[in-house]
């Protein structure tokens, strides 16, 4: 089916590659973070394990709502671990410590290289490929991760 948003496809094609790269990493992290979830141990158990779970589910809900983004750019949005781990900006740490601390270090370190890669296409999407939707989109999950990024460093201090 052809996409018609007033958007040239050339410039649809980029930013819907962008958007599996932060696919990608929306996914890994709600992995990672549902690890987290999962072997926890420690005195703070029971208020980690939910908070994990809180989290866990607000970037599924993101890695969705990046998804569908893609596809209404008028593209496919890539959908297999292999891709996922080929397109990422994050990496796998299951050496990590099953303590809230060093949990709480990994998820803000990717939170963190999330945002980093947002704010380096941001721009992009709206001046150089006229996107100003998946600009606005995209500004919306910036400030989420924020939001997520202080709350985490908030417990390390």
């Amino acid at each position: 089916m052809k996409t018609t948003i007033s958007i040239a496809a050339e410039h649809r094609e980029v930013v819907a590659h962008q958007l599996a790269t932060l696919l990608a990493d929306e996914f890994v992290l709600s992995t990672k973070t549902l690890r987290a979830h999962w072997n926890l141990e420690g005195p703070d158990f029971h208020s980690m394990h939910r908070y994990f779970e809180e989290l866990y589910q607000q970037a599924t809900d993101r890695a969705d709502q990046v998804a569908e983004r893609i596809r209404q750019l008028g593209h496919y949005a890539p959908a297999s671990l292999k891709t996922f781990l080929q397109l990422t900006h994050l990496t796998e740490q299951d050496d990590a410590g099953n303590d809230s601390l060093s949990l709480i270090r990994v998820l803000l370190q990717d939170h963190e290289s999330i945002i980093e890669f947002i704010r380096g296409t941001l721009g992009e999407m709206q001046s150089a490929h006229k996107d100003a939707g998946t600009s606005d989109f995209v500004t919306a999950l910036l400030e989420q991760h924020e939001k997520t990024a202080w709350m985490l460093r908030a417990h390390l201090q």
